[in-house]
């Protein structure tokens, strides 16, 4: 049996990572959040008998050592973390004490016999592109945002621990990831239920801001399977889509797609946080996958269809 701890676990793609795990009954999967802005119904599924949630925040020590004593965790999966350019930019203090858990769950991880960490990473520790596509190794890590210097930060944590303690990790470093339990404060959610409500769908700027859209399925999959055959070893990925879409023509595409008599209104540019453009090289992944990517409107298509737009 391999023990696994998922923090962040009831969050939106770390819940579906944990059930995912949960599927193998070899697996005992441990999930810890401290349900901020995560959900237990993400997590609640009677099938599986060796899935464990426990309320923890990750961030105070004395929270998160019980568990890693209680347990010995084989492998751990440190999604937890604050969210959301807004939430993030609006709570910078709250932010920067992610690096309180980062920490936390290496020194725990190496005092108690943990084999690998896998640690999500962002497309925001690039900053503004200086090279599109953005790869792994030559683009430079230039935000000055507190999430993103708190995601490097967590990169150069796993990097000094496998170097001076031979902690192993791997680093994921997400882009726009969307799918049904998507928080609806996020683009690809909020617009969706504007669009089933026929409710005008508001773009910060004028929409000209570019990103790439991953639906869920394809990240899952790209992650479980570096994770299950030992790729991406001390090692960084990007785990996205190279399909670039302006926010503008995303909502044009969902109004589309919902058949939606939304209109598009332009809002003041945010101040921060907003970049210009994504757009990742996914060589990597693409390998990882071993398949192609679901197209943008098949996976709005699922979302649709999921009945989960109409909340």
């Amino acid at each position: 049996m391999s023990r696994i701890l998922v923090t962040g676990g009831a969050g939106f793609i770390a819940s579906d990572l944990a059930l995912r795990l949960a599927e193998d009954p070899k697996n005992e999967v441990v999930v810890v959040d401290n349900l901020l802005t995560g959900e237990i119904g993400h997590i609640h599924s009677p099938g599986h008998k060796n899935l464990h949630f426990i309320k923890c925040d990750v961030n105070r020590f004395e929270d998160i050592s019980g568990v890693f004593y209680a347990y010995r965790f084989d492998h751990v999966f440190h999604y937890a973390a604050m969210v959301g350019v807004k939430r993030t930019t609006d709570n910078p203090v709250q932010v920067l004490r992610d690096t309180d858990g980062i920490r936390n769950i290496l020194d725990l991880s190496k005092n108690t016999g943990v084999k690998r960490v896998i640690f999500s990473s962002s497309s925001e520790v690039y900053g503004e592109p200086v090279e599109i596509p953005q790869n792994e190794k030559t683009t430079p890590l230039n935000s000055k945002l507190p999430y993103a210097i708190v995601k490097n930060i967590g990169e150069a944590f796993l990097r000094s621990y496998h170097k001076e303690y031979g902690l192993d990790y791997t680093i994921f470093r997400f882009f726009n990831t969307y799918g049904p339990k998507q928080s609806k404060d996020f683009v690809v959610a909020k617009f969706l239920r504007a669009a089933v409500n026929n409710e005008d769908i508001t773009l910060y700027g004028d929409g000209m801001q570019t990103r790439t859209f991953c639906y869920i399925d394809d990240n899952l999959d790209a992650c479980l399977n570096a994770y299950h055959k030992g790729e991406v070893m001390n090692d960084v990925v990007n785990i996205g889509s190279d399909k670039e879409f302006t926010i503008k023509e995303l909502a044009q595409l969902i109004i589309e797609v919902v058949g939606s008599k939304s209109k598009i209104v332009h809002l003041p540019a945010l101040e921060e946080g907003d970049m210009t453009r994504r757009m990742p090289d996914v060589t990597r992944m693409r390998k990882l996958l071993g398949r192609e990517l679901l197209p943008l409107r098949t996976g709005l298509e699922r979302i649709l269809a999921s009945g989960i737009a109409q909340g």
